[in-house]
Formats: C-alpha cells, structure tokens, sequence
C-alpha cells in the first residue's frame, strides 16, 4: 500500500515539473485550419545553373512529378471523354434507328450512353453489337510495339468464360 503510494506521488509529480530546457506554454497555439501552406518552389534559391543542355543533377526529378505538388498537369475532362476504358462497365444495350448504343456505367457511378465512335479518355469505341461492345484502347507504353489494343465488353461476361 506504502509502495502503491509512493508511486503515484512520485508520477504526479514527475509529470508537474517541466523537463529541463522546455519553457511552460503562455500563449495558446493558433489553429492549424486557419492557416493555408505555401507550396515549396520547385528551383531551389540561390545559385544559378547554365545547364547547356542538360539537367542540373542537384534538382530532383522526383519533386517536378505531379503527385508530389497535389496537381494534375492534364486534368481529366468531365463526362464520358474523361473515363477510361478500365473504368467502365456495360450494364445494357439499346437497339435504335441509328443502330446500337451502349449503356455503361463509369467510376463516378454515373450512367452514360455511348455509341460507336465515341471518344474515351484513352481510346476510342469502334463497334457496338448485340451483345458486345469493342474499344480501341491507346497503349501508353513506350516499349510496346502496339499503339493501339482492341478491348471486348461483353454485357454478359459470364457467357465468354463457357
């Protein structure tokens, strides 16, 4: 019981007196929301670099990308020309005068109706059928002898695995 004691004394007062070199807090500390951060300039101040066409290898390549400063260098558009074809599923066909249209569903969860010639974010719609619909998808891999794929969306996928 003495020892119990002793204990909780010892911790309380431990935990009144200041560590050395840290002063007690007078002023209360300003928000962190009130206050926006200012981005870091890419260039680093100070000297300058006659590159003569190259780099300056003391700039990091890292920092020039866009997901380190938070913005996209080429904003997606909005509506059906800002999904790519990755980000759609077909949820129906619709037969018209002018032939089929494709009803698909893109990541934002919003419906969209596409027909034939249609542009994606990254391809194009080339053909849609009864059951099917094909897009012309552009590889954007530099080592790929292929500029171009053609992707098959199948409204009942269930039925190419048999």
């Amino acid at each position: 019981m003495i020892r119990t004691t002793l204990l909780v004394l010892a911790a309380a007062l431990l935990a009144a007196v200041p560590v050395s070199g840290q002063a007690p807090s007078t002023s209360p500390v300003a928000p962190a929301a009130t206050t926006t951060p200012t981005p870091a300039p890419l260039e680093p101040q100070g000297y300058d670099y006659i590159p003569a066409g190259r780099r300056d290898p003391f700039i990091s390549l890292v920092r020039r990308t866009t997901s380190v400063t938070g913005v996209s260098a080429n904003p997606r558009p909005t509506g059906i020309g800002g999904l790519g074809v990755d980000d759609i599923t077909m949820r129906g066909i619709v037969k018209g005068r002018n032939g089929f249209a494709a009803i698909v569903k893109g990541a934002d969860n919003r419906t969209y109706t596409v027909r034939a010639g249609e542009q994606l974010y990254d391809g194009t719609i080339r053909a849609v059928t009864a059951d099917a619909m094909f897009i012309l998808q552009d590889v954007n891999d530099p080592l790929s002898v292929q500029k171009k794929r053609e992707i098959k969306k199948l409204l009942r996928p269930a039925q190419e695995a048999q």
